[in-house]
């Protein structure tokens, strides 16, 4: 095969989608490298929980190889699960599909991240909008029940906040 034939070799793209649990992106990439060269290969998963969502995207070097492919494994039963696989022509692929392919999945701990956030100690600034925020409501809360005619009387945040002099004395 010479230079200019190699160019002329187009990949191809196909859509993978009722797969079952536990056969994710290295067990893919392993099983379809029979058929060919897999270029790259996507996993469809949630953002949240990093679940699959049982769908992928592969992209084979070769065209014919992705056509072959989807004929072979459309209604292929795995896992209890039939596989369905359609070629996607390449005027209909769309440039982002393939963001984030081939990299080893990651589970991002977002529980953690919000633990450590809510830890975090807040800036004087920050602490005052918070108070602020809440004595705010407290009227609120405060006017609606006199409009309703409820004579109620409760310390709410008011009494636990400590009052900041609004002047600087020198003496």
């Amino acid at each position: 095969m010479n230079f200019k034939e190699e160019n002329k070799v187009k990949p191809g793209v196909i859509f993978l989608s009722h797969i079952p649990h536990g056969f994710y992106e290295k067990q893919m990439k392993e099983y379809f490298t029979q058929f060919g060269e897999v270029t790259r290969l996507r996993l469809s998963r949630n953002k949240k929980t990093g679940k699959s969502k049982h769908y992928a995207f592969i992209e084979f070097k070769n065209a014919q190889v992705a056509e072959i492919v989807a004929e072979t494994m459309n209604n292929y039963l795995l896992y209890s699960h039939v596989l369905k696989c359609s070629v996607i022509p390449e005027d209909q692929v769309n440039p982002n599909t393939f963001i984030g392919a081939n990299k080893k999945f990651k589970v991002i701990p977002w529980a953690k991240i919000e633990r450590e956030k809510q830890k975090k100690l807040k800036s004087g600034a920050k602490y005052q909008k918070n108070i602020k925020s809440l004595l705010k409501r407290d009227e609120k809360k405060r006017k609606r029940l006199q409009e309703l005619g409820i004579d109620y009387e409760f310390s709410g945040y008011a009494a636990h906040v400590k009052k900041q002099p609004k002047h600087t004395k020198f003496e």
